[in-house]
């Protein structure tokens, strides 16, 4: 059976409680991305568990404090961390935590990376520029990550290479597409996380 395909859900509140599968192990991995990207989206659609959030509703306010360009329909706001749970198979399962985008709630992430194996950069072509102190505060911790492009239906599309250059990425670091509505979709995206860790480790102890 493949646990990742499995809709089992736990006995306790909102299923949180979960076993893991007898044996295997579980990992963290974060999702990050500037407000608006699809993060909650994201652990909400993969999430094999009913997925916890801390979505608030956002009021004047904020307004001249937050600068959310290009998200004008987006009414609420991750003010903590989303949560989820996906098991890849029988050995491995990933705990997902979802960042808040808005930088007012950044100092959360020393909290949600800590022991956090890597990372999914989600991106939105309409606003890649939301995404540049994101990578560099992944690079500033050495946490490993991946690029998902969350393909918003109005979106522009790009080449994958032209939007390497834009984010001035390594060759290294693998960047992908994804519709954050798409479990399948999502799942890709966090298995293409996963070989690259598996390939850096590899390549740390041939080096």
């Amino acid at each position: 059976m493949d646990y990742a395909s499995s809709d089992a859900r736990g006995a306790g509140p909102r299923g949180t409680d979960a076993p893991l599968p007898h044996g295997a192990s579980g990992v963290k991995v974060v999702i990050v991305g500037g407000f608006g990207v699809g993060k909650t989206t994201m652990v909400g659609s993969v999430s094999e568990i009913p997925p916890l959030t801390t979505e608030e509703t956002m009021t004047q306010a904020g307004v001249g404090i937050d600068h959310n360009p290009g998200a004008g329909g987006k009414n609420t706001t991750t003010v903590a961390m989303d949560f989820g749970r996906i098991s890849i198979n029988r050995e491995l399962v990933l705990y997902l935590f979802g960042t808040p985008g808005q930088e007012r709630f950044w100092f959360l992430w020393n909290g949600i990376f800590e022991g956090a194996l890597g990372a999914v950069v989600l991106v939105d072509t309409r606003r890649i520029e939301v995404c540049f102190e994101v990578i560099t505060r992944l690079e500033d911790r050495r946490v490993p990550f991946v690029v998902a492009v969350n393909a918003f239906p109005e979106a522009p599309q790009y080449p994958l290479p032209d939007l390497r250059t834009a984010l001035a990425l390594s060759e290294s670091v693998p960047i992908v597409t994804c519709d954050a509505r798409n479990r399948a979709s999502c799942r890709d995206a966090l298995l293409s996380l996963m070989v690259y860790l598996s390939n850096l480790a590899a390549a740390q102890e041939t080096a």
